[in-house]
Parts: C-alpha cells; sequence; structure tokens
C-alpha cells in the first residue's frame, strides 16, 4: 500500500501539472517572442525602435503592475475561476495583436495581453502550491522553473522560424491555439474551487511574520544580479571578445539551456533536503558564478563564461525552487494568490533594478559612453566591477539569508 500511494499522487497531480506549467509557459513566452520581431515591426510600421521598443516594455509594465491584483482577486473569487478569466484575456489579447492594423493598436493590445499573463503566472504559481502534495511541493516549483526558461528560450527561436515564413503576425496567431488548450485543460483538469472567498480578516503580516520579506528582498537581489548577465553578456561577448552576434546568441543560450534541465532536479533537492538548507545552498553558488564571471571570463574568454554560468544558473534554478517554498510554505490558502503577486512583482522589480541599476555600474566602470564605442580593455573593466558588485550582493544575501534561517530555528525549537 506504502508503494502504490505515491503513485496515485503522482497520477492524480500530473493532469494538474500539465495545466498550470503550460499557463506558465504561455506567459514566458509572450515575454520574449516579441523581442525579435521589433526590426520587422519598425519596417511593417515604418517606426522608429524606440516606438516598436513599447511592444516589449509595455507587455513587462502592465505584468508587473498587475501580478499582486491578480493574487488578490484570486483569493477572494478563486484561483480556478482568476485563472480562466486570465487565460481568456490572454487569448482575446492575442488575437487583437495578430490583427491589429498600427503600432498604437498593436501595444495597446500587448498592455491586455501582459494582464493576462500577470494571472497566468501569478495564479499557476499560487495553484501549484494548494495542489502539489507536501512531499513534492520542491518539484512542483522546480517544473515551473523549468517551463518559465523554456519559454524564455523557446520565444526568439520560434519567432525566428515564423517570421520570415509567415510575418510578424504569426508569433501571436501561434499563441492563440496554445492559450485556447490551456483554457481547456483548466477547466478539465482542475478542481473546482469551493466558492467565493471573503477578504480573511487576519492580515497577511501577522500570518507570515517577517519571513516573507525576506524571501521578497532576496528575490529582487538575485533577479537583479540574473538579468545583469543578460544585459552586460552581449556587450563583453561581442566587443571585448570578438564574438560574432551568432556566436554571442549560442554563448548566451547556454543559461537558459541549463534552467531547462535544472529546474525539477532542484525541486528534488529541495523536497529532499528541505527549503531552507538549499537556500542557503543556492546562494552560495550565485556568489560563486557571480564571482567567477568578475575573474574568469576575462582571463580564460569563453570557456569562462560558460564555466561561470554553469555555476551561476542552476544556483538561480534551485533559488527559485527553494524561494518559492519557502515564501507560501506557512501561507494559509486565502493569501497564496496574493503571495504568489508578491513574488512576481518582486522578481520584476528585480530584473528592472539589474536593467537599470546594474547597467548604470557598468557604464560607470567601462567609463566610455556609447558602450559601442569602448574598447575591449574597458568592456572588461566594466564587466569585472559589475560582477565583484553582484557577488557582494549575493554574499550580503547569504548572510542575511543565514543570519534569519538560524533564528527562526532556535524560535521553533522546544526551549
Amino acid at each position: 500500500m506504502e508503494r502504490t500511494q505515491p503513485r496515485a499522487v503522482r497520477n492524480r497531480e500530473a493532469p494538474l501539472q500539465v495545466t498550470l506549467a503550460l499557463a506558465t509557459l504561455l506567459a514566458s513566452l509572450g515575454t520574449s517572442i516579441a523581442n525579435i520581431a521589433l526590426p520587422t515591426l519598425a519596417d511593417a510600421f515604418s517606426a522608429p525602435f524606440s516606438q516598436v521598443q513599447a511592444v516589449v516594455v509595455v507587455y513587462l509594465v502592465t505584468l508587473t503592475i498587475s501580478a499582486v491584483i491578480a493574487g488578490r482577486l484570486g483569493d477572494r473569487y478563486g484561483l480556478k475561476p482568476m485563472l480562466v478569466t486570465g487565460l481568456s484575456v490572454f487569448t482575446v489579447a492575442s488575437l487583437l495583436c495578430a490583427v491589429a492594423p498600427n503600432l498604437p493598436l498593436l501595444i495597446g493590445a500587448r498592455a491586455i495581453q501582459g494582464g493576462g499573463a500577470a494571472f497566468l503566472m501569478t495564479l499557476a504559481l499560487a495553484l501549484m502550491r494548494q495542489t502539489a502534495s507536501e512531499a513534492r511541493v520542491g518539484r512542483a516549483m522546480g517544473l515551473l522553473g523549468t517551463v518559465s526558461a523554456l519559454g524564455t528560450a523557446l520565444g526568439p527561436a520560434l519567432g525566428g522560424l515564423l517570421i520570415p515564413v509567415m510575418g510578424w503576425r504569426s508569433i501571436f496567431w501561434v499563441q492563440v491555439p496554445l492559450a485556447l488548450l490551456a483554457l481547456v485543460l483548466t477547466l478539465t483538469t482542475l478542481p473546482a474551487d469551493t466558492g467565493k472567498k471573503m477578504a480573511p480578516s487576519i492580515g497577511l503580516w501577522s500570518s507570515v511574520n517577517w519571513t516573507l520579506a525576506s524571501n521578497l528582498l532576496t528575490n529582487i537581489v538575485v533577479a537583479a544580479v540574473m538579468m545583469t548577465t543578460l544585459v552586460i553578456g552581449p556587450f563583453f561577448l561581442g566587443i571585448s571578445l570578438g564574438l560574432t552576434p551568432t556566436q554571442v546568441g549560442f554563448v548566451m543560450a547556454v543559461g537558459p539551456v541549463i534552467s531547462i534541465f535544472s529546474g525539477v532536479p532542484s525541486g528534488r533537492l529541495v523536497d529532499a533536503w528541505g527549503s531552507g538548507r538549499m537556500l542557503l545552498v543556492s546562494l552560495g553558488l550565485l556568489a560563486i558564478g557571480a564571482l567567477l564571471l568578475a575573474f574568469l571570463p576575462t582571463a580564460i574568454g569563453v570557456t569562462g563564461y560558460v564555466l561561470s554560468l554553469i555555476a551561476l544558473t542552476p544556483g538561480y534554478q534551485l533559488f527559485q525552487s527553494a524561494n518559492n517554498t519557502a515564501a507560501l510554505r506557512d501561507v494559509t490558502n486565502d493569501w497564496r494568490g496574493m503571495v504568489s503577486g508578491l513574488l512576481g512583482l518582486s522578481r520584476n522589480i528585480g530584473l528592472i533594478t539589474g536593467a537599470s541599476l546594474m547597467g548604470a555600474v557598468f557604464t560607470f566602470g567601462v567609463g566610455s559612453d556609447p558602450l559601442e564605442h569602448a574598447t575591449a580593455s574597458e568592456i572588461a573593466s566594466g564587466m569585472q566591477l559589475t560582477f565583484l558588485l553582484a557577488g557582494g550582493m549575493m554574499l550580503v544575501a547569504f548572510g542575511m539569508t543565514f543570519g534569519h534561517h538560524n533564528f527562526t530555528k532556535r524560535l521553533r525549537s522546544p526551549s
């Protein structure tokens, strides 16, 4: 009986997890697939790059703004009904993007699509935690990390195949049947909510104390460091190492590929060893990876860059599984949507911070503006300064988490 029960649990959870993984995949695919179409859109609408860039930016902005709102609505009216609503909005918005006759309407449709994507990402996370058995929460979180990385990596590749053959509208048409499939699966596989939920009487912070604040702050710092690699990597690889754009693309793809294959194993480690312990391990790996990026690539070139990513990227996937599990561990069902929204919000704040503030540190380290005119040695100097700072940030996050972890253990241990 003990041997058949886990298999029965897995068989019951599998369709639910596939559905929620598809919802997460759609949201991340919507984030990345439009990037590769920007030159085509500039030509199609005879618009400058600064205007067509809004097609990408407005999606991220509405996704960020709507994350907490989506979570709160899910807590109040039910996670499944609000996920169905989000998928419906995402489907209609994808259709509107595909038929948009001009750039302003395309940007407006993308804003709506980003709002729908916020429901997909936030409520899929909350539902994954709610439906996964306690022994498999880490693996469930790791699966979401895997499909999120897969969507991010798949977007440019899929767009690159579709646009030359079918035009820019095809990148939005392809999302319509995928969204409809996710909608059907959500309606048929997810269990029905018990009904509308009124706002809980107990406050969120009273429910989870300040543990959640630590998870959210660390989430911001880690996301900022990961975005730094995406912003600085192309400059270093292209200017300092002299790689061609195609070669830069292949090297930059190493991180997403590692993420795809390390997500579920990371979740297994969290289930086996606990989220607190794995959170410390992940931050240690992130610190090592960031510090390696400060020295190895300038010393041994592309090999050093790839070796640094081999330490950094699994650390990030392990962090996602451990941090999401820890943040949602002691949260009641009435607040899981809200906390999932806060996790998404903190991650997006970190991404924006990495792109802006860490990018400014890089520019300062290079000492030349515009960056395209900088020498190889100047780019290398900026790279070292930025990732020394990133490594220091990770060490501080490790120290804070270690102290909080020990403090929590003392509180929970019998006196």
